[in-house]
C-alpha cells in the first residue's frame, strides 16, 4: 500500500476528522474561558479584595536595576496562574457537564426495551387465517 493511500485513508476516517474539529472548538472555547475569567470573573473577586489585580501579582526574586536598559528583573507571577487555575476548572465544570450530559443520553436510550417480537396469533386469528389460505387455493 502506497504512503500516500495509506495517508488518505488515515485521514478520512471519522474519529481523525472528529479529534480536529475538537481540536478547533477546543482552541475557540479556550479564548472564550479566557476573557471570561479575565474581564467577567476576575474583576468582582479583585473588588472584593480591595482592588487587587490578580494578574500583576508577583514574588519579585531579582528586582529591575533602572541604570540599565536590559531587563533583569526576575519574578514569580502567581496571580497569572491563580488565574490560569480559575479557567481550568472553568473548562473543567464544563467538560464534565457536557459528558454528565452525553452519559445520559446513552443511559437513556440503554433503558428504552428494545423492539419485542409481535405476539403470537390468538386461536380465533390463527383459524381465520386457515381460512384465508383456503379460499386463496386454486381449485383442482
Amino acid at each position: 500500500m502506497s504512503m500516500v493511500k495509506e495517508f488518505r485513508e488515515f485521514i478520512s476516517r471519522g474519529n481523525v476528522i472528529d479529534l480536529a474539529v475538537g481540536v478547533i472548538i477546543g482552541a475557540a472555547f479556550n479564548g472564550i474561558v479566557k476573557s471570561l475569567v479575565d474581564q467577567v470573573i476576575m474583576p468582582p473577586i479583585g473588588l472584593l479584595t480591595g482592588g487587587l489585580d490578580f494578574s500583576k501579582l508577583e514574588w519579585v526574586l531579582k528586582p529591575e536595576d533602572p541604570a540599565t536598559d536590559a531587563v533583569e528583573k526576575v519574578a514569580i507571577q502567581y496571580g497569572a496562574f491563580i488565574n490560569t487555575l480559575i479557567q481550568f476548572f472553568i473548562v473543567a465544570a464544563v467538560v464534565f457537564l457536557l459528558v454528565k450530559l452525553v452519559n445520559q443520553i446513552r443511559r437513556k436510550d440503554a433503558e428504552e426495551p428494545a423492539p419485542s417480537a409481535p405476539p403470537a396469533p390468538t386461536p380465533e386469528e390463527k383459524l381465520l387465517t386457515e381460512i384465508r389460505d383456503l379460499l386463496a387455493k386454486p381449485k383442482a
